[in-house]
This record gives C-alpha cells, sequence and structure tokens, in this order.
C-alpha cells in the first residue's frame, strides 16, 4: 500500500511539473531582457516596440517579419544591433532542435558584425547555453558537452571582463564534472571485462585532465588497483602515485582513504599528509553544495535525460587546456635511438607520436632507390646489432631493372632478325622474251621424294 501511495505520489508530481509551464505562459509573460528606455515616436523604435510585445506573447514568426522590416527599411537605426540580436532571441527562445540550431548562427552573425559590443558576451553566453540544453548523461554520447565546453571557454578568453565571465567559469566547471564522468564511465567499462591498460589510462586521465571532478577519489583507487591487476611489480610506482594521491589531494570519503593507505601499506610506500589547500576547497565544496529538488529529479529522471552536474565543484581553476586522450602504459614506448648513441637514451624516453622526415636532395630519390624508406637516419647508431658489424649497403634495384630491361630488348632484337632473314629467303630475277620479269627461286627447299601409295583394299565381290 505504501509503495503504491508512493508511486501515485511521484506521478502528480511530475504531471504538475510538466503543466505547470503551460498554466504559468497563460497568465503570465515572460519580460524581454533586453528593453529600450526611449521613449520616442520614431517609426524604427515604434517597429522594435511591437517586435517586443510580441517575444513576451510568443509571437515569435511575427516578431521576426517586423524585426526585419526595421533592419531593411532602417539601416543606419539606433536599434539595428538590437533588432539582431533580438531575432536571435526569439530563435532561442522558441527552442527545439530547428530554433536552436538557427538561434546559434544568428548570434555568431551577431558577434561577426558587432564584436565590441557588451552584447556580444551574452551572445556567446547564449551559444554556450544552447549546447548545455542538448547535453545528455554522462554515460551516453558527449558531443554535445564538448562543443558546449569550448563555447564556454571563449566567454571567459575573448569577454573576460564582462559579467558573464564568472557565469561561464562556472558552466565550464560543471561540463567537466559531465565528461569526467563519462570518462570514468569508460574506465569502468574496460575494469568489468579485465582490460586493466584501458581502464587505468581512462581513469587515471579523467583526472589528471578534470582534477576538480567530484568523483576522482574513486577513479583513482580503481586506476592503481587496476596497476597491481596487471603486474604488481612492473607498474608499482603508478599505483603509488595513485594511491598517494588520493591521501594527499582528495581526503574527503574516509573509507576510500582507508583502503588507499592500506594499498601503501601493502606496497611499503610512506603515507603522505593531506594537502591543506585541498582541505579547504573540499570544505568550501561541501558547504555550497545544493541538493537537487524532487521535482527536478523527478523531471531530468524520466522526461529531460539531462546531467546531474549538482555535485559540480563551486571553486577552483578549471581546466582550459584541450582535452588529450593519453596512452596506456602496456603500449611500449619508442626510445629515441639519437640520444641512445649518445649515451642519453634510456627505456621509457621517447614518445610514441607519428613523425613524417623530408629527405634531402633529390626529390626522386624514392623512386631510384625504393630502399631508402627503410635505410636509418644518417648519424644515427643501430642499438640491436654491435658497433662493429657495419650494415650491407642497400642493393640499387634501379641498375638490375635497367640491366633486365636491356637484355630482353636485346633478344627480341635479336629474335626479330632471325624470324626476318627466314621469312625472305634470296632470289635471282630474270627477264623473258615478253619483257616480264620472271623470279626463280633457287633456294627454294627440295620436294620431298612421294611416299608410296598403298592401293585401297577391295572388298570382295558379294556373290
Amino acid at each position: 500500500m505504501i509503495l503504491k501511495y508512493s508511486w501515485t505520489l511521484r506521478v502528480l508530481v511530475i504531471a504538475a511539473a510538466v503543466s505547470l509551464p503551460a498554466f504559468s505562459s497563460i497568465f503570465t509573460k515572460k519580460k524581454y531582457e533586453n528593453p529600450i528606455s526611449k521613449n520616442t515616436q520614431q517609426p524604427d523604435k515604434v517597429l522594435f516596440d511591437k517586435a517586443m510585445h510580441d517575444i513576451e506573447h510568443g509571437r515569435y514568426e511575427i516578431a521576426r517579419l517586423t524585426l526585419n522590416t526595421l533592419i531593411n527599411t532602417y539601416d543606419s537605426s539606433e536599434f539595428l544591433a538590437k533588432a539582431k540580436l533580438a531575432i536571435a532571441d526569439s530563435w532561442f527562445r522558441e527552442g527545439g532542435s530547428n530554433g536552436l540550431a538557427q538561434a546559434e548562427a544568428e548570434y555568431k552573425d551577431f558577434i561577426l558584425f558587432y564584436p565590441q559590443m557588451q552584447e556580444s558576451a551574452e551572445a556567446q553566453d547564449r551559444i554556450c547555453q544552447i549546447h548545455i540544453n542538448q547535453m545528455t548523461k554522462a554515460e551516453r554520447d558527449d558531443t554535445q558537452a564538448r562543443v558546449a565546453e569550448q563555447e564556454c571557454k571563449k566567454v571567459i578568453e575573448e569577454f573576460p571582463n564582462s559579467k558573464f565571465a564568472p557565469l561561464a567559469t562556472q558552466k565550464v566547471r560543471d561540463i567537466q564534472e559531465v565528461l569526467a564522468g563519462h570518462e570514468v564511465a569508460a574506465g569502468d567499462f574496460y575494469m568489468k571485462r579485465g582490460a586493466y591498460p584501458a581502464a587505468a589510462n581512462r581513469l587515471d586521465g579523467a583526472v589528471n585532465q578534470f582534477p576538480l571532478y567530484s568523483g576522482s577519489d574513486d577513479a583513482l583507487l580503481k586506476a592503481g588497483e587496476a596497476y597491481l591487476a596487471m603486474d604488481k611489480k612492473r607498474f608499482r610506482q603508478q599505483a603509488i602515485a595513485d594511491f598517494s594521491k588520493i591521501v594527499r589531494d582528495y581526503p574527503g570519503n574516509p573509507r576510500i582513504v582507508a583502503q588507499a593507505k592500506r594499498h601503501l601499506t601493502d606496497l611499503e610506500a610512506p603515507i603522505p599528509e593531506p594537502n591543506p589547500e585541498a582541505l579547504a576547497l573540499l570544505k568550501y565544496n561541501k558547504e555550497h553544495y545544493v541538493k537537487p529538488s524532487l521535482v527536478h529529479r523527478e523531471i531530468s529522471l524520466f522526461i529531460t535525460g539531462a546531467p546531474d552536474m549538482s555535485h559540480a565543484a563551486q571553486k577552483g581553476e578549471p581546466t582550459m587546456t584541450a582535452m588529450k586522450s593519453p596512452i596506456p602504459v602496456s603500449v611500449p614506448v619508442q626510445v629515441d635511438t639519437a640520444s641512445a648513441g649518445q649515451g642519453t637514451g634510456a627505456p621509457g624516453s621517447g614518445s610514441n607520436e607519428v613523425s613524417v622526415q623530408t629527405l634531402s636532395g633529390d626529390s626522386n630519390k624514392l623512386d631510384q632507390s625504393p630502399d631508402a624508406r627503410k635505410a636509418a637516419p644518417a648519424g644515427a647508431a643501430a642499438t640491436d646489432a654491435p658497433a662493429a658489424t657495419a650494415a650491407p649497403p642497400p642493393s640499387n634495384h634501379a641498375k638490375d631493372i635497367a640491366a633486365a630491361q636491356a637484355e630482353r630488348a636485346k633478344k627480341a632484337k635479336k629474335a626479330k632478325k632471325t624470324s626476318k632473314t627466314t621469312a625472305e629467303p634470296a632470289s635471282s630475277t630474270t627477264t623473258t622474251q615478253s619483257g616480264q620479269p620472271a623470279s626463280t627461286d633457287t633456294t627454294a627447299p627440295a620436294t620431298p621424294p612421294a611416299a608410296a601409295q598403298t592401293p585401297p583394299v577391295q572388298p570382295p565381290p558379294q556373290s
């Protein structure tokens, strides 16, 4: 009975949340954020006021027609920039995938034409909000979250003195909470299936890229355990680094801290002291945490599918660099052969990056000598072969190919000459009495004697 009433209450809450905006829009109007305070009877002012009245009452198409009339008729009006921004605002209020796409295009055009106006910062903030509204949960596709992060960073970088910069900073923290959750979800997926190198790579990468993530301590604990599951002796230092970072920088969860200390004790590693700055940041975020309401949780769970950003940090500098996926530790790192020849190379140094080298000198080097692709660069010492043994010089395929072609041409010419001699025998020409030349073939081969023919056997007469 209690379960039945709880589900009934949940359904009533959802129904009230869905129907409340519809009823409120009937009896109230949403005031436009950028009003014009001048009270004049200029025709462009009259058109602008009429468009604002239509936007506030949801007549977006009529408002856009009025604003376009203002822009096309009064090209030197003082309301020109405001009208262009109002068109973008009308698309933003209309919503939907088509409306948000049109709003983003209009906002970008406004920033392009009026980059020095204060409203450009507002336009860029609206572009950021457009992609935030389309974000999904951390376990799903993170495309919109990545685009939203880039657009919000533009507000901070291009308009640092505007009133929207602090708001954009908090939005970046919220978005990075979702992005870090996406990486941790992928790490958990690999962890459950025993793919420990991929799991450690994703979990460590999430914490290193987004240090303000609320679940960093749990991610580091799983990453350290993944290193121990791979090879306790080989990846001992990586595991110690993760467990030490939990105790030092993320001491908020006593259970996770106790597990990290136990792992450090088993690995015979020192246990660090908590960082005072990390404790102060943890205390601030805990005091300013706002728990989502029941209505918000029900709507986000059953209707919108929006991500939960309530646990995002409220203080701290977000990461402003682009995310770069690290290389798993199980992948062998290419050793710098030039440094190894000088005695400075060591296992683990170098990189796995793909590099392109331009051949100096003749541009047809690869066509003439294909082995140049396999030849080691000049000055590089061989790491596998002994120093006293010299590598054999590469064979010149071009000369071999040219010699073979010349030999084939010579044989073809000789065969052609022989066939021509046998096809055209020598002949002597004589003149007959009638004046016509008569040729006598002196080299004609003798006719072989006719073979003795055996008469056919006649069948016996029938009686």
